[in-house]
């Protein structure tokens, strides 16, 4: 007789790969990768008797499989380059983004890195002062430093060459550098593999999250929050796709036993979601199990398993129960968050006491589920949480009391389980949907998604013989549950205007995949981070520039607004990027810009320009290479561009310079203008002014001239 333990590490990032840029925008599954995803097997494997599952999401293994093959992101790019041949944006970039580490568990942990973080500040606003402080080799111990500290250290302390750059600490040289680097693809090889073999060894069970981690209910139907939230404010759409929801599942499992060889038997839906239709969609595709959260078993029973915090009947919870032929496991809830969130400030012996105490006040036979990210959490652990897996696994193998099963091998035992006549819809967070719908942003993006899928649809029916399996992909990596995560003000993260971009950019995709235009909605963005971006110099009176392409004489843009775009923060710098400074300004009767490139633009063959105009009205003004004479204005009518105008007083030659007639922008004195520009490439975005947010511009009376010299 024993008391059993189903542990359950969950292995998710977004999908960071933007369409339009062709590259990861965000790092995290590459440092993730050799942070947490191997050295939790290794871990465990000096530990044979220790059994544990791994979910692992397609999602991320396609993003490790596609590094693997290649793929890089705009981080890794900028580590690869020589300290002495990065241009000021490209340092500007590294000393912004390049302390993204725990600085109390991680940076501290390197006295050249503390060094490097007071010199440019823990807060801080003038970079260009800033900039002036950095060396070349402040810049090139900043480029390993980033990226040793995000291997594990394990790792580090194994590999001989490693710990001999941690141990000298500074002064590095670009081939230890590059061997840092090196080893961040080489570590990142090994995951898959040692996974497969873990698998087959049967110390450790392998189990799958529908394919792009789509919150399932809500893509069914989203309308179905409406049964777990009465009080909930629904998009204006209701957004059902059952089919959608089906070829999530599908893909997952496909992919699964195409990456390792065998088909999944286990799923824990994307953020522990479940409702009655979900699971019979689940069962029909030969899953024998899935997990999900304590909570959603009180609701489905009607019954309050918890007094506080205190479970009022073991027997309840710590037992398998069975849906229409569909195994489920309902998580621990207390015991997965003491290991998520609270351990991590105690002594790993301390916390690994209080957990094996926990258990072993509970009655033989109970078969306990603790369920929880395996990767996140271990930033805030001293020493990644390598002393607290450790000593769990040591304790866990040596307790007599305690065995420890995956949840195939449990159910292999035949346990008597108990049906459940109904399914409460929800998530493992408070057993609704409220992070993922009912927010104006969520809403809003719901919304979108609902009309660029119709418009896919639409299309289908018009085209039955075309192939649309890209264009459907990208509506499948849209209904990913992380972007409303970020969306909605519960969560919140510095790249949240990444994540808003990257989500829009699969949908504008969507258009590219099928050759249409997409409609106007997809350039305004959901986020409401999206700010007004300050500029280096605020317009100081009327202009009246000749539209040239050239700067014809130094008076013309002198009262003009002005941005230095390679000074603006921001994860979304661009590693293609052709703007180096944004100049702005008007008279009574035209709006005036200019773009001053960081390059040549002598070849224009590729390039396009679109003006953004969100306020008053939303406008686009497109100037097209191919067509060097004209520029063409668009507006937005029932979310679709219909042209409406021509503007011939345009110039690219050294500079690019417009002049916008505001009557044909239809505003008007005293009005404010908010536009921000893109910059396009074979229909790729490569550059934006300014890299977030936008600029906002108040139109004048007649009289702002006058007043400025007074």
């Amino acid at each position: 007789m024993s008391i059993k333990i189903a542990i359950l590490w969950h292995m998710h990032q977004p999908y960071y790969y933007d369409p339009l840029r062709k590259k990861f925008m965000l790092p995290w599954v590459r440092l993730h990768a050799t942070k947490d995803y191997l050295d939790m097997l290794l871990i465990l494997k000096k530990f044979p008797e220790v059994k544990v599952t791994f979910n692992v999401v397609p999602s991320l293994l396609k993003q490790i499989i596609e590094y693997e093959r290649g793929a890089t992101d705009i981080f890794f790019e900028y580590s690869l380059i020589p300290a002495e041949d990065l241009n000021l944006e490209q340092i500007t970039f590294i000393i912004e983004n390049f302390f993204l580490a725990n600085w109390d568990t991680m940076v501290t942990q390197f006295p050249r890195y503390i060094e490097l973080l007071e010199k440019r500040g823990r807060s801080y606003g003038d970079l260009e002062k800033i900039l002036k402080k950095f060396n070349h080799q402040d810049i090139r111990d900043l480029q390993v430093l980033f990226n040793l500290v995000w291997i594990d250290p394990l790792h580090r302390k194994e590999d001989k060459f490693l710990n001999e750059i941690q141990k000298k600490g500074r002064n590095f040289t670009e081939e230890e550098k590059n061997f840092v680097l090196d080893k961040h693809l080489e570590i990142l090889r090994k995951i898959i593999p040692t996974y497969r073999e873990m698998a087959k060894s049967g110390q450790i069970e392998l189990s799958v999250t529908p394919f792009y981690h789509p919150i399932l209910p809500l893509i069914y139907d989203n309308y179905k929050a409406k049964e777990c939230m009465p009080w909930v404010i629904l998009p204006e759409n209701n957004f059902r796709a059952p089919e959608d929801a089906e070829t999530q599942i599908i893909k997952a499992i496909k992919f699964f036993e195409e990456t390792f060889g065998f088909k999944p038997k286990g799923m824990w839906p994307s953020e522990g979601s479940v409702s009655e239709e979900i699971l019979r969609l689940i069962k029909a595709n030969e899953i024998n199990w899935i997990a999900t959260d304590e909570e959603i078993l009180g609701k489905s029973l009607g019954i309050n398993l918890r007094q506080g915090d205190k479970l009022i009947s073991s027997e309840i919870l710590y037992q398998p129960y069975n849906f229409e032929g569909l195994n489920i496991f309902f998580r621990d809830r207390i015991l997965s968050d003491l290991i998520g969130f609270v351990y991590s400030s105690w002594s790993s012996e301390k916390a690994v006491d209080d957990f094996i105490n926990r258990i072993k006040n509970f009655p033989d036979n109970s078969l306990i589920s603790v369920i929880l990210d395996g990767e996140n959490a271990w930033e805030y652990y001293k020493n990644d949480g390598f002393d607290f897996l450790n000593n769990l696994y040591q304790r866990l193998q040596l307790e007599k009391q305690i065995e420890t099963v995956t949840f195939s091998e449990y159910l292999l035992l035949k346990p008597e389980t108990n049906s459940l006549k109904k399914i409460f819809p929800g998530s493992w967070i408070n057993a609704n949907f409220s992070i993922w719908i009912g927010h104006e942003e969520d809403n809003l993006s719901w919304d979108y998604l609902y009309k660029v899928r119709q418009d896919l649809l639409n299309f289908q029916r018009e085209n039955p013989n075309l192939d649309l399996s890209e264009a459907w992909e990208e509506i499948y990596i849209s209904e990913g549950s992380d972007w409303n995560w970020w969306y909605g003000d519960e969560h919140y993260t510095e790249t949240k205007d990444v994540f808003d971009e990257i989500y829009r950019h699969h949908l504008i995709n969507v258009y590219n995949k099928i050759n249409k235009e997409p409609p106007a909605f997809l350039y305004v963005p959901i986020s409401k981070k999206m700010k007004q971006i300050k500029p280096d110099i605020e317009p100081k009176g009327f202009i009246y520039p000749k539209i040239d392409g050239r700067v014809t004489g130094y008076f013309e843009w002198l009262e003009a607004g002005k941005f230095v775009l390679k000074r603006i923060g921001g994860s979304m710098h661009k590693s293609e990027g052709v703007l180096s400074e944004l100049y702005f300004g008007f008279n009574k009767k035209y709006l005036y810009i200019r773009l001053d490139p960081s390059c040549s633009l002598k070849d224009f063959r590729e390039l396009k320009f679109h003006i953004h105009i969100i306020e008053p009205k939303k406008i686009k003004i497109t100037w097209n290479a191919s067509d060097q004479e004209l520029a063409y204005i668009y507006k937005e009518e029932d979310n679709l561009w219909i042209k409406s105008g021509e503007i011939e007083n345009i110039a690219v030659d050294l500079i690019f310079e417009i002049e916008i007639p505001l009557e044909m922008i239809e505003v008007k004195q005293e009005q404010e203008v908010c536009f921000f520009i893109e910059v396009l490439k074979n229909n790729h975005s490569i550059d934006r002014a300014p890299s977030v947010g936008f600029v906002k511009i108040n139109i004048p009376n007649p009289e702002f001239d006058k007043l400025m010299w007074l």
